[in-house]
């Protein structure tokens, strides 16, 4: 079912909307509150993080309506999607409509089993009834339908819709309204009214973002087929919800402050992100991949090979958005959905193949052509901003050349700490960047608007942009400095410059250290009880951010990541050198390693299933995957022994569905140990052993499991979908796979009763431990720790200090009786709120 997110400067407001709308559909729709600010005196404001958390809530797979009032809860609702990972932030809609009047259409719309488009559609056309009582003409707010009712195969329907999110439908939010558009059988078309543009087809990235839509614009819409109407409610919904957008990005956290007056060797650019930078200059250069056009007598052997590239291409950009995930976040890596969709974009991909076989061009020339061609496209519409869109299209077409071409990716390899200078660098360039080694970026080109300035500044790599070509010609190692704040760069700064840009960086730092204090501070309830607060991690990287933001240790980390962008599985050299370096960093605290767990949502190309699987995610992965190469397991075993030798090392075993299968691998263990023994190689004896409670099976002999091992792990991300039967990369059911839901809540109380009976500690890894708003209800089912990212580790940390157990087990309980999530949801938002 959808959810209603209301977001709302006041608190009052916000809590009497969503009481009337509730009202009016007896509790059926999961609502959730976004409003206000933790300020006595000035109570009136948003909070981004408050309407993430509002939108986590009560997430579905069928979507969520995001209505808001005036001002900044439209920005705080768009930034607060950049928290969300892709395929969740495609299903989220920001809505113009009227709050009050717009809540009460939408929940009517989605009690009555209506899709997000539908529920879109209906909010947007709240006002109409109002509108005809009071005999006001109302076009530009009541959605146009024309339904051929002779027909229901070929339904035809149309809606206009104001765009209202601030940058309109750059690559992120058009690649959302593309990815809704595809999942309908329907032919969907898309006009900007406002522009009066031609109708472009609604399945293409390109002609969608290339429409040139600005905030305030209006498109309409047209749907042709049996499921037209749900498409344009789907559409209405995203629309609603402004695509998730957040406008923070494009804030800067304090006041620029001027340095030093300008001298001759300032440079003056473009703030894109901020912090200051002090290193040598090293230059970057991605090289353009050259080719020869000529004529080819196979078509087909060519296209084969263009489709082969393209592929690759997309396991390349899986790869990395696998990598930028944990590096950067969901909601920044959703940047490399708009790369995946434009190598699906079917209108591309028809032109490409025409010119492949009726100019009969190689497959090199044919791409370039229709890749030049898109990026034109862009480049020659008014708006400044989806102009820069054209660095998204050159950086995907740049790699399936790359491919076709068998030319190897240009990667950076530094020894030491220093300030990027290039012309430019892609999206794909920047997420590879390592923030330790790269302190700073400085182009001539680029805005504060770009994707790659987006990446950097979550990455909190100080950039400035635009500066004079000169810059290009400085010698490497020379001295620069730059404040990504003001925009200003210094080449060999003087004296006096230095001293001040070292002044405002300490103070820059000690800001960001005083605001992590509190998170180094144990999580210990009202009533004394301690919890916890561990992170995971997919990195080395993330390793010293969990530190920075107080993480008591890593309860979570996933080794898929030294399995990725290679062809080859890890030597026991290469991840014992990981797993130390990660170990050291976290010192006394603990480290919790899972052993490889592929298959699903996470394939490895050189690791083939070599059966297709009709649903993976039931299919050959994690432990099972690991007990049929013994060798690869062996291999990872032995390095993460070796490791406990020193550092205090559990190992976790994932997709355990049996007793057997725990048996198995601890047998395999011993073997490893005996084998270590012999050789006399150290290491830990008594290193704990657990595994990841994710399936339905392993609740149910949870008692048994405890006395195989000595800890559990809740996977709720896993959990959530195998209890409710919902495959939660599949759009049309992923609404059912909802950690919040009392069946999956109720697994992890029996859960966490099993291990304490048992004797053993119980704690959750999976994305519900991240949503404060459900802190109260973990706390209360008794669970002994939670592990969730490096940047949620303050606000949950604050969360467990505002409860106490009783109050905790109170909500508990009373949510285990709740029917559906939403009510769940409805009940700890009442409590926070």
């Amino acid at each position: 079912m959808v959810g209603i997110v209301i977001v709302s400067h006041s608190k009052q407001l916000a809590l009497g909307v969503r009481e009337l709308a509730a009202q009016m559909v007896q509790g059926q729709v999961p609502l959730a509150v976004a409003a206000g600010i933790e300020d006595a005196q000035n109570p009136l404001g948003t909070d981004p993080m408050q309407v993430y958390e509002a939108i986590a809530s009560i997430f579905t797979d069928d979507g969520i309506l995001v209505l808001m009032d005036l001002g900044s809860a439209l920005m705080s609702a768009e930034m607060a999607l950049e928290f969300l990972p892709p395929e969740q932030r495609e299903k989220v809609y920001l809505c113009e409509a009227p709050l009050v009047e717009g809540a009460l259409a939408a929940v009517v719309a989605a009690a009555a089993g209506g899709d997000i488009q539908q529920v879109l559609t209906e909010a947007r056309g709240a006002l109409a009834a109002k509108a005809a009582q009071l005999g006001i003409s109302s076009t530009t707010i009541i959605p146009e339908f024309h339904t051929q009712t002779t027909n229901p195969e070929s339904q035809t329907r149309e809606i206009r819709l104001a765009i209202t999110n601030r940058l309109g439908l750059h690559a992120r939010p058009a690649a959302q309204f593309v990815a809704t558009a595809s999942r309908f059988q329907s032919q969907i078309q898309v006009q900007n009214l406002t522009r009066g543009s031609e109708a472009v087809r609604g399945d293409s990235i390109n002609q969608v973002a290339t429409l040139g839509v600005r905030q305030g614009h209006e498109l309409l819409i047209t749907a042709i087929g049996a499921d037209a109407e749900a498409a344009l409610t789907a559409l209405q919904t995203l629309v609603i919800n402004n695509f998730g957008e957040d406008d923070r990005a494009f804030e800067t956290p304090i006041a620029p402050q001027q340095v030093t007056p300008q001298t001759h060797s300032e440079l003056t650019g473009i703030a894109a992100s901020p912090g200051i930078a002090i290193a040598p200059v090293v230059h970057f250069q991605s090289h353009p991949v050259h080719f020869t056009e000529y004529y080819v007598e196979n078509v087909e052997v060519e296209w084969q090979r263009l489709q082969t590239a393209i592929q690759i291409a997309k396991q390349e950009i899986q790869t990395l958005l696998f990598e930028a995930s944990i590096q950067i976040g969901d909601a920044e890596a959703a940047i490399f959905d708009a790369h995946l969709l434009f190598l699906q974009d079917p209108v591309l991909l028809e032109a490409v193949h025409q010119r492949i076989v009726e100019q009969r061009l190689n497959a090199e020339a044919a791409w370039q052509s229709v890749v030049n061609e898109v990026a034109h496209s862009y480049r020659i519409l008014e708006d400044a901003y989806l102009q820069e869109r054209v660095d998204d299209v050159v950086d995907v077409g740049q790699r399936v050349l790359r491919l076709l071409m068998g030319n190897s990716p240009s990667n950076l390899h530094l020894s030491e700490p220093a300030i990027l200078v290039a012309t430019d660098l892609s999206p794909s360039d920047t997420a590879r960047l390592d923030p330790t080694k790269v302190l700073g970026i400085c182009t001539t080109s680029g805005s504060a608007t770009s994707h790659s300035a987006i990446i950097a500044r979550t990455l909190g790599i100080p950039a400035v942009l635009g500066v004079d070509a000169g810059v290009l010609h400085l010698a490497d190692g020379t001295l620069i400095a730059l404040d990504g704040e003001s925009g200003q760069a210094w080449v060999e700064p003087q004296a006096d410059t230095l001293s001040l840009l070292q002044s405002k960086r300490h103070a820059w730092q000690t800001a960001q250290q005083e605001a992590r204090n509190k998170a180094h501070q144990p999580a210990i309830t009202h009533d004394g009880r301690r919890v916890k607060v561990l992170a995971n991690i997919g990195s080395v990287a993330d390793a010293q951010v969990a530190v920075s933001n107080g993480a008591e240790g890593v309860g979570l980390l996933r080794t898929e990541f030294l399995y990725l962008d290679r062809t080859n599985a890890p030597t026991e050299e290469e991840q014992l050198a990981v797993y130390q370096a990660i170990a050291k960093i976290l010192d006394t605290r603990p480290l919790i390693i899972r052993t490889l767990d592929v298959g699903g949502d996470k394939p490895l190309p050189y690791l083939q299933i070599g059966v297709p699987e009709a649903n993976p995610f039931l299919g050959w992965r994690g432990i099972r995957f690991c007990l049929d190469h013994l060798d690869l397991f062996k291999t990872q075993l032995r390095a993460i022994l070796r490791a406990s030798a020193e550092h205090k090392i559990k190992v976790m075993l994932p997709m355990i569905a049996t007793v057997t299968e725990v048996r198995a691998a601890k047998v395999i263990l011993s073997e490893v140990q005996a084998e270590l023994s012999q050789a006399n190689i150290p290491f830990d004896k008594t290193m704990e052993v657990g595994i990841m409670v994710e399936i339905p099976s392993a609740v149910a002999i949870a008692d048994q499991l405890a006395n195989e091992v000595d800890f559990f792990s809740i996977g709720t991300n896993d959990l959530s979908q195998y209890v409710m039967a919902g495959d939660r990369t599949n759009p049309r059911v992923a609404g059912l796979v909802d950690a919040l839901h009392p069946a999956v809540l109720r697994m992890v109380q029996r859960t966490v009763k099993a291990a304490h009976a048992g004797g053993i500690w119980v704690g959750l890894c999976g994305e519900v431990a991240a949503n404060p708003l459900a802190t109260s209800i973990l706390i209360g089912l008794g669970l002994d720790e939670l592990s969730v990212n490096p940047q949620a580790i303050p606000a949950i940390k604050l969360a467990i200090a505002q409860l106490s157990v009783a109050e905790a087990e109170a909500i508990a309980t009373s949510a285990l009786q709740k029917d559906s999530a939403i009510k769940v949801r409805e009940l700890i938002s009442n409590i926070i709120l």
